[in-house]
């Protein structure tokens, strides 16, 4: 094991499952390399070193030996855990069902830094006290089928406000840095949420397990 067999990439932990008795397969998506597999070996073990770096929502540096056919997680630096979001019960499946998504959209060697950036950003926003989360959400959903170049355009612009276009409109121009920095009127909300719901059906050919749970709970 040479020590050009080491990587150190820059991601978040975007799905973990146990593996054996003490182990665990996480996916990282990552800044340098897109999404990744890797084995956290003794993380579900108490004490282990890596026991809270493999979970998801975790962000930071993850050094990693990377072998001929897996990756194997040696050491972590997180630098955001987003330990609001285990401490809130719809924030989490929000934050869940955005993780699914990158999981659905993103792939290994791809330049992934953009939904990266918005995964990152997108988390933020549903740890701010003052920012709707069903904002959050269809800021995300927009975004997220307009990074992977398929967002279909507004089909029927006359049948939302001027408001509500433009909203879209801005959503899919702005650089994902200065996504969430804006409000929205409640009945421009509704019609985003309209919007975006037609598009994912449209868009995506998959259910995800917690925007089920979500949408019983809202």
């Amino acid at each position: 094991m040479g020590t050009e067999d080491f990587v150190i990439l820059t991601g978040m932990i975007i799905k973990a499952e146990p593996l054996g008795e003490y182990d665990r397969r996480v996916v990282i998506l990552t800044k340098e390399r897109g999404k990744i597999s890797a084995f956290a070996k003794g993380s579900r073990r108490p004490g282990n070193r890596l026991m809270a770096p493999a979970n998801p929502f975790s962000f930071g540096q993850f050094k990693l030996y990377a072998g001929r056919s897996s990756y194997n997680m040696l050491d972590a630096d997180i630098s955001n855990y987003f330990e609001e979001l285990r401490q809130d019960f719809s924030g989490a499946y929000y934050g869940m069902y955005f993780l699914e998504i990158c999981d659905y959209y993103t792939r290994e060697n791809n330049d992934e830094t953009g939904m990266l950036k918005l995964l990152y950003q997108s988390l933020r926003a549903l740890t701010a006290p003052n920012f709707e989360n069903k904002l959050v959400r269809y800021i995300f959903e927009i975004k997220s089928v307009m990074l992977n170049g398929e967002f279909p355009g507004i089909k029927q612009k006359d049948s939302f406000m001027e408001s509500t276009v433009y909203t879209i409109d801005y959503i899919v121009k702005t650089p994902v840095e200065k996504l969430f920095s804006f409000q929205v009127k409640p009945e421009v909300l509704q019609e985003l949420g309209t919007f975006s719901r037609e598009m994912c059906k449209r868009m995506i050919d998959r259910n995800f397990k917690s925007l089920e749970i979500l949408e019983n709970i809202e």
